[in-house]
């Protein structure tokens, strides 16, 4: 069983930036492929960006160019760099790890509003 703690969501005007980081409870967390999804209100959760295990990432069209996800495996953490926010990046953020099984974060608000 992992445990992912996301942390670093708050309330940002449009322009702003956040870190989101999630840190997970495993030894083995550098064969973990990692991401991070969000779900708006009356929205399906949808991802917005991944790395893999050997750091290879990819994003979601809306965020590419404005978005970083990096991983810092001394620390079981991953991040995710938020530049340029919009009120359209407004959700719940979640962390998620897979290898074999998949397992989730609590989630954390970033508000984007002026």
């Amino acid at each position: 069983q992992v445990q992912l703690v996301e942390s670093g969501g708050g309330l940002v005007q449009p322009g702003g930036s956040l870190r989101l980081s999630c840190a997970a409870s495993t030894r083995f967390f550098s064969i973990y492929n990692m991401a991070w999804y969000r779900q708006a209100p009356g929205k399906q959760r949808e991802l917005v960006a991944h790395i893999t295990r050997s750091g290879s990432t990819n994003y979601e069209d809306s965020v590419k160019g404005r978005f970083t996800i990096s991983r810092d495996n001394a620390k079981n953490t991953v991040y995710l760099q938020m530049n340029s926010l919009k009120t359209e990046d407004t959700a719940v953020y979640y962390c998620n790890a897979q290898l074999k099984d998949t397992y989730w974060g609590q989630g954390t608000q970033v508000t984007v509003s002026s």
